[in-house]
């Protein structure tokens, strides 16, 4: 480490938290303005707990927006939201907020996120879950995934319940409208595919059950095999074995919890000739279905960023080093499993989201609760700027971070090769 120097070690905290050992900071988003304007966006996480994805009154602040005007040197709080696992998102003229509270919920600005409207659902009597991810632009809409919670027979972390669902808005549509979305399809983990059936593969790391969690060693628990956190992308290089010369084809990377790393989970959605989406498996040409596929960090919650500059994919992920360390050798300040490490943040750049090059590393904690997770990111200009769910001395677990920081990799496309 000494003779490594991060990408963009010095940050700035936008928000900290009042009380770091009851109140940690999660779901760090972050978007650019045309105009220049930088939105920053987080929840107060820890209290998913207390509320059980209800959404009463005293949580209405559970959600802020920060905004920017001299490139990141500095951010005003504007707006508070009662939902959360958010990001802020432009479409046309307006600016959006969309996250849930059980339901989706999604807020508009039209004055570049000065004032803000009511927050509406977006749904009635369902469950959603998802982490701030990208979002997509082609064809005159906005595309983002929001995961739905399928099943409901399960105990603890139910990855293998979700359905990542690609939605679609008309960019000069009012999105804050049910009726202004189509949602695609649903096919939920479990559906996709059994677990059991991944011998030769490795995966589960660790011994699961299919609706609960089993344990990995005394105190760490591993839970059913699954996936979550879903960026949307689209291949534009007619070379590229996926790509659809009709623009109607775009795939899902997806964290992908196995007990393991360096692997991200994938399915597809196609847009039908009735406007329709049906999301489905891809194939190999070998005509094999494939749903796990390289991804260094895709162990954790990732970010995928297409630059139409350098038509190069980046990716901001975790960075794991220890990940076949006996679970019971862990330190007791490593949180969850092996590959559950969360103190460094790493990029890298691909043409194909298959094969990835190290760009280098971002940020690095000094020790485990010093963490750097949970990135997102946008591009100003030349330089690309990152928000992160980042700990310290006084987080009560690394996952349980108290700070939102700002990062900002200067010149970042000179970092490709």
């Amino acid at each position: 480490m000494a003779n490594v120097r991060p990408l963009a070690d010095s940050y700035l905290t936008i928000f900290e938290s009042p009380a770091p050992a009851t109140t940690f900071v999660g779901s760090p988003g972050i978007t650019r303005l045309p105009g220049g304007r930088i939105v920053a966006t987080m929840d107060l996480g820890n209290r998913w707990a207390d509320w059980k994805y209800t959404r009463p009154k005293d949580l209405s602040k559970m959600g802020k927006v920060f905004v920017s005007d001299d490139h990141g040197k500095s951010f005003v709080l504007k707006a508070e939201y009662p939902f959360f696992h958010a990001r802020p998102f432009v479409a046309g003229k307006s600016l959006y907020v969309l996250g849930h509270c059980q339901d989706l919920m999604v807020m508009r600005s039209d004055d570049d996120g000065e004032t803000w409207s009511e927050a509406y659902a977006l749904t009635e009597g369902q469950k959603w879950h998802q982490a701030p991810c990208n979002v997509h632009y082609a064809n005159g809409n906005v595309y983002l995934v929001m995961e739905r919670m399928v099943y409901t027979d399960f105990k603890g972390w139910g990855v293998g319940a979700l359905a990542p669902v690609l939605m679609r808005g008309a960019e000069s549509a009012d999105l804050t409208r049910r009726d202004s979305w189509t949602f695609a399809s649903e096919l939920a983990f479990r559906d996709a595919l059994d677990a059991r059936e991944l011998d030769y593969f490795g995966a589960p790391f660790f011994p699961t059950y299919s609706t609960e969690h089993a344990p990995a060693s005394e105190g760490r628990m591993a839970a059913p095999v699954g996936w979550l956190e879903t960026n949307v992308v689209q291949f534009v290089d007619p070379n590229h074995y996926w790509h659809d010369p009709a623009g109607r084809t775009f795939h899902l990377w997806m964290r992908a919890n196995t007990g393991g790393t360096g692997y991200a989970a994938i399915a597809k959605v196609v847009e039908n000739e009735d406007g329709t989406m049906t999301t489905g498996l891809e194939t190999v040409p070998s005509g094999k279905r494939v749903v796990f596929v390289p991804c260094p960090g895709g162990q954790m919650k990732f970010h995928i960023l297409y630059d139409e500059k350098t038509k190069l994919y980046w990716l901001l992920s975790s960075q794991a080093r220890d990940s076949m360390t006996r679970a019971e050798r862990l330190p007791p300040d490593r949180y969850g499993l092996p590959n559950n490490e969360r103190d460094r943040l790493q990029l890298h750049f691909s043409t194909n989201c298959i094969d990835w090059c190290f760009a280098g590393l971002v940020s690095a904690g000094r020790f485990a609760k010093e963490s750097r997770q949970y990135g997102s990111m946008t591009i100003d200009g030349d330089d690309l700027h990152i928000v992160s769910r980042s700990g310290g001395e006084h987080s009560s677990s690394a996952h349980d971070a108290y700070k939102l920081t700002f990062h900002t990799i200067r010149n970042f496309r000179d970092l490709a090769y």
